[in-house]
C-alpha cells in the first residue's frame, strides 16, 4: 500500500480581467463612454471588440456583451461606448457605473473591423450608426491607417444631433490626438 497525498485541483484561470472603472461620461439620456486601465498582458487590433460585463447578482453567472474598443491599439486606456437599455440584462446596470466601480472584460479580442482586412488606398470610409462609431473610433486613431490610406473620412450616422457623442472629438480633437 502506497500513500499518496491527493493534489489540489489546478486552478482554472478566469477569462476575465476585473478592471477598475477610470471615468464615465454620460453624452446624453441614451449614451455613455466608461474608460479602464489596459492591462499588460492585454493586446488587441484597433476595430476589435471584446467581452465586457458585470458580476451576477446573487451569485449568478456575470451578465456579458460584445462591445468594440473605441480607443486605439497603443492606448494605455481601453474606452468603450454604449448605449443605455432601460430593460437590458447589463446596461440597465452598466449605465450606472461610476469610476472606482469594477466590471469585467474578456482575455481574448476579436473582429473583422480591423486594418489587416483592408486593401490600402486612396481613401477609407468609416461609416458608424449610433455606438456602431466605436470601432471606426479605434482605427481613425491608429497611425497605421494613416500611413495606408490617403484620406481617412469618418462618417456618424444618429437621429438627432445630440446622439453626435464624439463630435468634438471628430471635427477638432482627433488633430490633437497624440497619433
Amino acid at each position: 500500500m502506497t500513500d499518496t497525498l491527493a493534489s489540489p485541483a489546478p486552478v482554472k484561470a478566469s477569462p476575465f480581467h476585473e478592471l477598475e472603472v477610470l471615468w464615465v461620461r454620460h453624452w446624453t439620456d441614451q449614451l455613455f463612454s466608461f474608460g479602464v486601465a489596459r492591462p499588460e498582458d492585454f493586446r488587441f487590433r484597433s476595430g476589435e471588440f471584446v467581452m465586457i460585463g458585470l458580476p451576477g447578482e446573487d451569485g449568478a453567472k456575470p451578465t456579458l456583451r460584445a462591445y468594440s474598443i473605441a480607443s486605439p491599439c497603443w492606448d494605455e486606456q481601453l474606452e468603450f461606448f454604449s448605449i443605455k437599455v432601460p430593460d437590458g440584462p447589463l446596461t440597465s446596470r452598466l449605465q450606472k457605473i461610476q469610476a472606482g466601480d469594477r466590471v469585467l472584460m474578456g482575455k481574448k479580442p476579436t473582429g473583422t473591423l480591423v486594418l489587416d482586412a483592408l486593401t490600402g488606398g486612396e481613401r477609407l470610409w468609416l461609416i458608424g450608426t449610433g455606438t456602431g462609431l466605436a470601432p471606426w473610433l479605434s482605427v481613425a486613431r491608429d497611425p497605421d491607417t494613416y500611413s495606408r490610406f490617403g484620406r481617412v473620412i469618418v462618417c456618424h450616422t444618429v437621429r438627432g444631433v445630440a446622439d453626435l457623442a464624439y463630435r468634438d472629438f471628430l471635427t477638432s480633437g482627433i488633430h490633437d490626438d497624440p497619433l
